[in-house]
């Protein structure tokens, strides 16, 4: 179960990456809605960069046991 969660954390870099690149394309036609794909882009990396420390503690953990 852990190798799963391993690689499908990397999904969270790709939606941010994708809101990312919504915000650029967007930044001419509509400011505001680019700035909330911004901040969509930063709490999905955000949540990335939690979710892998998160992730390695209880494998630390684990390894402990």
């Amino acid at each position: 179960m852990n190798a799963l969660w391993k690689y499908l954390q990397y999904g969270y870099l790709i939606i941010g990456v994708i809101f990312l690149v919504e915000g650029i394309l967007k930044w001419n036609s509509d400011r505001q809605e680019a700035f909330i794909m911004f901040g969509f882009a930063i709490f999905i990396i955000l949540i990335f960069f939690f979710k892998r420390h998160f992730r390695r503690k209880v494998e630390k953990r684990n390894k402990e046991r």
